[in-house]
């Protein structure tokens, strides 16, 4: 057994007890239901904790985590998670949080390949197409990152509000809000990029359901 997972397991062991030493009945809680009010789709990263980040205890934040904080629209993983979110959960929030110095942001900005992981970050390299003289015009390559980080963020909390899942919770008045954040690597802290949707009424009407 090598001495990072021997750790690992002592390391949950300490947790338990931490957590039982400050409320007794903290598993026997836990084990009854989960009521979480927010749905946070995110990055991979290992350095991207949802929870941690906004100080969240178990329970109350449903996650799903993919490279780059993607939504996709043909990504049945993904539409499972938010259909149990919203449907059953019904989840108040959905926060699409990207970080800075995302690897498949910045691998859909060049030409290497990386595997089979191109097939997926194709779907970023539509998103700098659509925004390609914006990003361009930007000269630093550090600062046309980060925007780009942003956009694709914004992109996929949009994404999120053409989804048959989130139109169909808002045609039947159910309260759901999303929001799109950045988080910082180097400082901690998250940018709310101030894009929040709560109806279909920002959304072009190509994409209004008729549901």
């Amino acid at each position: 057994m090598s001495d990072f997972y021997k750790k690992i397991l002592d390391n949950n062991k300490k947790w338990v007890k931490s957590k039982l030493a400050m409320n007794p009945n903290f598993f026997k809680r836990l084990a009854e239901k989960q009521n979480p009010p927010l749905l946070w789709i995110g990055c991979s990263d290992s350095r991207v904790p949802a929870n941690e980040i906004i100080g969240a205890e178990p329970g109350e934040v449903f996650v799903h985590r993919n490279i780059a904080n993607m939504v996709v629209h043909s990504d049945m993983n993904m539409l499972s998670v938010l259909d149990y979110a919203v449907n059953v959960l019904k989840v108040k929030h959905v926060i699409v949080c990207g970080h800075y110095g995302c690897g498949g942001v910045k691998a859909a900005m060049g030409n290497t390949s990386v595997g089979i992981i191109d097939n997926w970050i194709r779907h970023i390299k539509d998103t700098y197409r659509f925004h390609q003289q914006e990003l361009d015009d930007i000269e630093d390559e550090n600062e046309r990152f980060n925007k780009f980080v942003e956009i694709n963020v914004r992109e996929q909390v949009m994404d999120l509000a053409k989804t048959s899942i989130v139109q169909n919770a808002w045609k039947n008045g159910q309260e759901l809000t999303l929001h799109g954040w950045v988080y910082g690597l180097n400082d901690g802290y998250v940018t709310d990029l101030d894009v929040n949707f709560s109806c279909d009424k920002d959304l072009d009407d190509v994409y209004q359901l008729k549901l």
